[in-house]
């Protein structure tokens, strides 16, 4: 397939694409190197996919409709995977408006122009903060009803929103990948994973805001995993959780890391605006209708990070 990716010189754009690259089908790239963290940390991200082959790529911003048009014009796709966004809680609550312009207007214009050129499967990636706060039991599919508690959370709620629109509109294939709290090798510097892996190997206390917090950390490969399983899949219209399936709690997070740096340094911090107290994904839907199956423990992915971290250092 000749698939296009937005975002692809980001976190997850960069593993999806390596996978596919890697799986033989042809990658057309586009990414404006935004600088939310360090573009050339994405440029690094970027040169790690040219290790899986070769692809195609456009330096451009979506959120110009006639930017945005060029891309599908210059092609023709089989399926979009659309992974370009704004991420951050803590910074959407500073900066909302942004996140319309990002996640939402950006969306509104790959939608459009997918629809326009044609394009038979339209992949979209939404997040587990559309569910909001509920109580601490595991998140199905239809047990998000728009109370979110962040700007981040409602912008990915209301993209999804246009997403079903636009799917009405033109008829093509549409998944919803909402992805829960995704780490790895390369991970978003801004998110608690890396932070602590950074800081600990540098020797530095970490920062924990708020108590009694849980989170279905998922590995990378199992997020890639999830997203090549819908890419083959046939439906019309789908949302899946794209999980480990087990809320971890703080606790037992910091004993991972225990295990390699006992003598870390803990901070406690007030809670933060917009966080949510837990996150648990339930991927029975994913596992029986995409073959979905996770495999990497917060104790194996924790340790890969360390490792990596290190090896980053030498």
């Amino acid at each position: 397939m000749h698939i296009l990716v937005t975002g692809g010189a980001g976190f997850i754009g960069m593993h999806v694409c390596s996978r596919l690259i890697k799986e033989n089908h042809e990658i057309t790239i586009v990414d404006n190197f935004d600088p939310y963290y360090d573009p050339a940390r994405k440029k690094q991200q970027l040169d790690q996919v040219k290790q899986a082959g070769h692809f195609q790529f456009f330096n451009l911003d979506l959120k110009d409709e006639n930017e945005c048009r060029k891309v599908f014009e210059a092609n023709q796709y089989d399926a979009v995977i659309h992974l370009a966004a704004l991420p951050g809680v803590a910074y959407s609550v500073k900066n909302p408006l942004a996140y319309v312009q990002y996640d939402i207007e950006m969306t509104i214009n790959v939608l459009k122009s997918a629809g326009e050129a044609g394009i038979s499967h339209v992949i979209f990636s939404s997040s587990s903060s559309v569910y909001g706060n509920k109580d601490k039991k595991p998140l199905s599919e239809e047990m998000a009803d728009g109370k979110v508690v962040s700007p981040y959370a409602a912008s990915k709620y209301g993209a999804e929103s246009f997403c079903h629109s636009y799917q009405h509109m033109y008829g093509f294939q549409l998944s919803i990948l909402r992805f829960f709290t995704v780490y790895g090798p390369f991970a978003r510097p801004d998110m608690a994973i890396p932070k602590f892996a950074e800081k600990l190997e540098d020797g530095l206390p970490i920062e924990i805001f708020g108590r009694g917090t849980s989170r279905d950390y998922t590995f990378i490969d199992d997020i890639v995993d999830g997203v090549e399983a819908v890419l083959h899949s046939k439906h019309e219209n789908e949302t899946f959780n794209i999980g480990y399936g087990e809320p971890v709690t703080m606790e037992r997070l910091l004993n991972s890391f225990q295990t390699f740096y006992p003598d870390m340094e803990l901070i406690q911090r007030p809670w933060r605006t917009g966080d949510v107290i837990t996150t648990w994904s339930d991927i029975s839907k994913a596992q029986s209708e995409l073959g979905y199956s996770p495999k990497v423990s917060i104790e194996e992915g924790i340790e890969r990070m360390v490792h990596w971290v290190k090896s980053c250092r030498v």
